[in-house]
């Protein structure tokens, strides 16, 4: 062999010599030990020592091999600017081949006695002595609900007060209640939580004191402000949770804080040597925590293929109040000061609060192919993380332009059954951040929202909301007539670049005004919404507030239950664009725009080239005729005509050949490929999720 040759295989053996020892393995399994040296054979017990040891390789790439098993966390895992890596040298932290970790925030419960009466008792020497409590418990992998009063609906605020003294700068804290509603005598009564509904969100109060005479409830704490949508305003509906004299359903528990006992009512069929009840104990499960304000960032890592669960959540001592979206709620998982880092294929389940939080910092993340199902909370919030701790991060560092949050994306992902414990929950929702990406995911079964985007209500400039894209995505069975004044979009403040496009929305129902489908809400601005399917809305497949130079254009919105179109605020700019859209509806008595003639006399607003269609009945335009309606330069080319859609009755909105839609210059798409592109996996076979809420 020539010198040459020799030295040539040197170094190609070198090189397949370097490129197996510099990356690292490490293992973990539940029955693991971390005294051991973290190898398939020895793994280690807990994600943490993992994270420590690759900390010690640092120049390598590393993968941390989860096995399958579950991991009960008595604190969340937690990684720091510490754990950051190179593009060269990046982490992995993944389910080890198909198995199924779970990252468990919860513990099982053991050891139940079951009493004559058939119930099952156990207690908790942690709770007794006040070191532990949990608002949820999950039985065989369903949500469980403690009772509630009344069993079905709500009872009706009797009248409304003004705050005690105490609270007179601060908020609400008492209203009057009907009948015997709400009782002196309930067991441990500052452990009731009664729920108030306000306009679009909740409050959950805990009670001080019941005057029973006066019929007055009074609250250990007060809502957030005293505008008038705080107020508890009469008759405003609530209910209450967590009395122990209403314990009497299959599938209920309670939790008697004072003498730490929990008493469950078995399912039919449930054994207590075949029933698997976790508990949780804390209300995060991984928390990524950059140093924003030095920018040390949290980089280059991958999680791939877990499952996160079991989060708590607890009513503080003196109530939960929060204006809007439910975003003070913590999630499962939550990133500060986090870049270039996935999360693919990935579940969040069983959660007290949000599922994912990107707040200050946050850029160049990924979740895709994720599934979030069962949620207290709503899906991901981009632009918080940590709750109300974190908003007060990104308010501080709001001069600093690294603090910001962009370039988030959310991908082939899906978002269920949302809201559980915070109604006012949403999908996802994008505030003070930019550049985001929200895409063929599917969100269904949630109270409120399904998408919001923007959070600076009015004209503020510059913004720090723009340039968001929300396309392809599924959004249905949407507020289900829980909460008002939400839609399917709903979008806040100056945010130019921004495009909301080939989304489906349907099946979005209020509880009194709203259950629009595109909805553009205080100041939105240079906002384009395009080829989106609105059908089965409530108030309008479209409506605007106020706002200025929306471009809603080549959508199909059909059938909503009082108007189609709605506009609500006169101002001196153009208030929008509509053009090349099918408005086609076929609801007796329906209008086609929406809040009155007043609010369209003006004319600061365009609209031409559309195709309207009132299953051939004759409609006017807000009050004016079709030729009145014109000569305001309205609608000259628009016309009046069926769109032949495909099988309208029975949800098929395809075109014909023969459309007269092409000419308006109607551009066709395919809807039905909105939503997620690949199928669930990890949630599939998770029994169904109770259809209502605590």
């Amino acid at each position: 062999m020539s010198a040459m040759k020799y030295f040539l295989l040197c170094c190609f053996t070198f090189v397949l010599f370097s490129s197996a020892v510099l990356a690292a393995d490490f293992f973990v399994a539940p029955a693991g030990n971390d005294a051991q040296p973290g190898t398939l054979d020895k793994p280690f017990a807990t994600p943490a020592r993992a994270l420590a040891a690759a900390r010690e390789v640092k120049a390598e790439p590393v993968t941390i091999h989860l096995r399958g098993g579950v991991y009960e966390l008595t604190e969340p895992v937690r990684l720091t600017s510490e754990d950051a890596r190179t593009d060269k040298a990046p982490m992995v932290i993944r389910a080890y081949k198909d198995e199924r970790p779970v990252l468990s925030a919860g513990v099982r419960l053991t050891g139940w006695q079951v009493g004559e009466d058939g119930r099952w008792r156990l207690t908790l020497d942690a709770v007794k002595t006040g070191g532990w409590t949990f608002g949820q418990l999950f039985v065989n992998n369903q949500r469980r609900l403690r009772p509630r009063l009344p069993e079905a609906g709500y009872f009706n605020v009797a009248s409304n007060m003004p705050p005690t003294e105490a609270n007179a700068k601060r908020g609400f804290d008492r209203f009057q209640f009907k009948d015997d509603n709400v009782k002196p005598n309930w067991s441990n009564l500052q452990d009731v939580e009664l729920i108030g509904f306000h306009q679009w969100s909740t409050s959950r109060m805990r009670i001080a004191s019941v005057d029973a005479e006066q019929k007055v409830v009074n609250f250990t704490g007060p809502t957030r402000g005293l505008a008038s949508w705080t107020d508890f305003k009469t008759g405003h509906r609530y209910f209450v949770v967590n009395v122990k004299e209403s314990l009497n359903k299959p599938g209920q528990w309670y939790l008697d804080r004072p003498t730490g006992v929990l008493t469950y009512i078995p399912m039919p069929g449930e054994t207590t040597d075949k029933t698997e009840v976790i508990a949780p104990r804390i209300d995060q499960v991984l928390v990524l925590a950059g140093d924003v304000k030095q920018h040390q960032w949290i980089q280059h890592i991958r999680f791939e293929g877990l499952t996160l669960a079991h989060t708590n959540w607890v009513c503080e001592a003196d109530g939960e109040s929060f204006p809007q979206a439910a975003i003070n709620a913590r999630e499962a998982i939550a990133a500060i000061g986090t870049r270039d880092v996935q999360f693919v294929g990935c579940a969040v389940v069983h959660t007290g609060g949000y599922a994912m939080g990107f707040g200050a910092g946050c850029r160049n993340v990924t979740v895709e192919r994720c599934e979030m199902v069962d949620i207290g909370g709503g899906g991901v919030k981009i632009g918080n993380a940590g709750g109300a701790h974190s908003w007060g991060e990104l308010q501080a560092n709001a001069g600093d332009p690294e603090s910001g949050v962009e370039h988030i994306t959310v991908r082939d992902s899906t978002i269920a059954h949302a809201g559980r414990i915070h109604p006012a929950g949403v999908g996802v929702w994008i505030g003070h951040a930019s550049h985001n990406t929200i895409e063929h995911n599917d969100i269904f079964d949630l109270y409120y929202s399904g998408l919001s985007v923007g959070w600076t209500w009015g004209y503020q400039t510059p913004s720090n909301a723009h340039h968001n894209d929300v396309g392809w995505n599924d959004v249905y069975q949407i507020g289900q007539g829980v909460l008002s004044d939400m839609g399917g979009i709903y979008t806040l403040g100056v945010s130019p670049g921004t495009r909301i496009h080939h989304n489906n929305f349907h099946d979005i129902e209020s509880f009194s005004y709203g259950g629009w489908g595109l909805y553009t809400d205080e100041g939105s601005s240079e906002i384009k919404m395009d080829h989106n399917l609105v059908y089965n809305t409530k108030d309008g497949s479209f409506h605007q507030h106020y706002g200025r130079d929306n471009h809603i254009t080549n959508n199909i919105l059909v059938n909503s239950k009082l108007w189609q179109i709605r506009r609500s605020r006169v101002e001196e700019h153009r208030s929008f664009i509509i053009d090349h859209n099918i408005v086609y509806w076929n609801l007796p008595d329906t209008p086609l725009l929406g809040s009155g003639k007043g609010n369209w006399k003006d004319g600061h607003y365009d609209m031409d080239n559309n195709l309207y269609w009132y299953d051939g009945k004759a409609f006017d335009f807000a009050g004016f005729t079709q030729k009145e309606w014109n000569d305001m330069g309205k609608d000259q080319h628009s016309i009046i005509a069926d769109p032949l859609f495909v099988d309208a009755a029975n949800g098929d909105f395809h075109l014909r050949d023969d459309s007269p839609a092409k000419k308006i210059g109607f551009e066709p798409w395919d809807y039905t490929k909105a939503g997620r592109t690949t199928p669930r996996s990890l949630t599939k076979d998770m029994p169904a999720v109770p259809a209502t809420y605590e």
